[in-house]
């Protein structure tokens, strides 16, 4: 470290010490300064975000890590930083909003300096480490909002998906899985995952797939439902498809896609009945398991 940064960091350091109520009050009303701000976090938490996060600076500056790199490696530091750019995403603050609150950060502690010195090249060297250290800060937060929007978005994504295939008890031993729209890759994990674990509380003997909502079937979607039924069928259950259409007969037989292994009927309401059947006679076997391939 060189001894100019050292300086520069000693005037941060103590203008930290002496003005560190000052600061965390300027750098609130900044920040409440953004209209958008107002309705994302609270006065309350903005002076509790800003007294951790210039108490980890602090922490942070009186230790020997240069200060392109405290940002990165001071866990405490970079810890606030994340909690503060999470919460904002959490709010449903724009990234440029959640960025901009760190950076004025940077005026309420330049403001600070000034009122310990008024030397122009004390100034700037200060200047320049503040910028420093809250432009990583920024850059931190920025990366830290997209990460955590993109999980929400992930998390929402999965409970819609959860939400569109519902896992409905028809009857004893018997559970259904109305299918709606497009059947791709991850909505099929979701069914599979869904439908097991119901087949495991309910103690199911078949699982109905109705497929009367699935717009087209090609050999994708064929796959996919395939899969489920393999999936179900390691749980000791089967699988009984229903809703097949007219159309999507024809598009099945064209495409040359066997389903012969799997019990299919037109509607929901026959489903139930081979179920319903199969339920009973399965009770009257010493295994009490459905046959293999219905």
């Amino acid at each position: 470290m060189s001894s100019t940064e050292a300086a520069a960091r000693e005037r941060v350091i103590g203008a930290l010490r002496a003005q560190s109520d000052t600061v965390s009050d300027r750098w609130v009303q900044l920040q409440l300064a953004q209209e958008e701000m107002r309705d994302i976090v609270s006065e309350r938490e903005l002076r509790e975000e800003a007294d951790i996060l210039l108490g980890a600076l602090l922490q942070g500056l009186e230790s020997d890590v240069p200060a392109q790199r405290l940002v990165a490696t001071d866990r405490s530091l970079r810890q606030a930083v994340t909690d503060i750019s999470m919460r904002r995403a959490r709010g449903g603050a724009m990234p440029t909003v959640t960025s901009m609150a760190v950076l004025s950060l940077k005026e309420a502690l330049l403001e600070a300096v000034q009122r310990q010195t008024r030397d122009t090249d004390e100034l700037f060297t200060t200047a320049v480490l503040i910028n420093r250290l809250l432009d990583a800060a920024g850059a931190l937060s920025f990366e830290t909002y997209v990460e955590g929007r993109e999980e929400i978005i992930r998390r929402q994504s999965r409970q819609l998906l959860e939400v569109s295939t519902p896992v409905v008890r028809l009857w004893r031993q018997v559970l259904a899985v109305p299918l709606i729209g497009t059947l791709d890759t991850t909505r099929t994990q979701v069914v599979m995952e869904n439908l097991l674990e119901a087949i495991q509380e309910h103690e199911a003997l078949v699982a109905i797939i109705d497929i009367t909502g699935v717009p087209t079937v090609d050999t994708a979607v064929a796959q996919h439902l395939m899969q489920t039924v393999n999936a179900v069928r390691l749980m000791g259950a089967d699988c009984v498809i229903s809703g097949i259409r007219p159309s999507i007969a024809q598009t099945i037989a064209q495409l040359g896609i066997d389903l012969s292994t799997i019990l299919t009927r037109a509607t929901l309401a026959d489903a139930l009945a081979a179920a319903v059947k199969l339920t009973d006679e399965a009770a009257h076997r010493p295994s009490g398991r459905v046959r293999e391939n219905p």
